[in-house]
């Protein structure tokens, strides 16, 4: 399925307008929300995931079992933003406002690095929650794909999908700036819909 829409014909388009204002701590609760829902769906089809206690690794960790072998590692990122001026900003990227994700680079990069020793395999999975074209109303819908692939396609397109944006309200925390400002831009149509049950059946 193709998930390029046709904005100038939307009776419900997405709001093209940047306010500056990005607030850290309401991204990190709407994320741990779907990682909260992510865990318990997974402990429900029989497997067992907690959140990661290891700094700097992906999210979730899943098991199969309580206390057992490691079988991979899950990223959970919520896009409620949508980029409404990828083509203008970034015309060489292949990607239109409707089939656009993000994700902080430096986490692409470093999720890449970990592949490299890590003997299972590591997902990044998007919540898409604004998006009329490609979501109900009031609804989410997830996509995923392995950290490998999505490398494959960080080093076909390099820096034609890579979009550094100003600082805004909201960037700083307790004097330390936490928002991410440097974003690696990924297409739905080069994900998968997010299916626990082929993810870990996979494996």
């Amino acid at each position: 399925m193709s998930y390029i829409f046709d904005c100038n014909s939307c009776l419900n388009k997405c709001d093209g307008i940047s306010k500056g204002i990005y607030i850290f701590d309401n991204d990190v609760s709407f994320s741990e929300r779907f990682e909260n829902q992510v865990i318990s769906e997974i402990k429900a089809i029989g497997f067992w995931a907690e959140k990661t206690k290891r700094a700097q690794y992906p999210d979730i960790e899943v098991f199969d079992r309580e206390g057992g072998t490691l079988l991979c590692f899950i990223e959970i990122k919520a896009e409620r933003r949508t980029f409404m001026s990828v083509k203008r900003i970034l015309p060489n990227s292949d990607l239109f406002p409707s089939n656009t994700v993000a994700l902080n680079q430096s986490d692409l990069v470093h999720y890449i690095e970990q592949s490299r020793v890590e003997t299972v395999p590591i997902y990044v999975a998007w919540i898409v929650t604004s998006r009329p074209c490609v979501v109900e109303d009031g609804q989410a819908n997830m996509f995923y794909n392995s950290i490998c692939e999505l490398e494959r396609i960080f080093t076909n397109y390099g820096d034609r999908r890579r979009f550094r944006r100003k600082s805004g309200v909201g960037d700083v925390v307790n004097g330390q700036h936490k928002g991410v400002v440097v974003n690696y831009h990924f297409s739905l149509d080069e994900l998968l819909q997010f299916d626990l049950h082929k993810i870990l059946g996979d494996l």
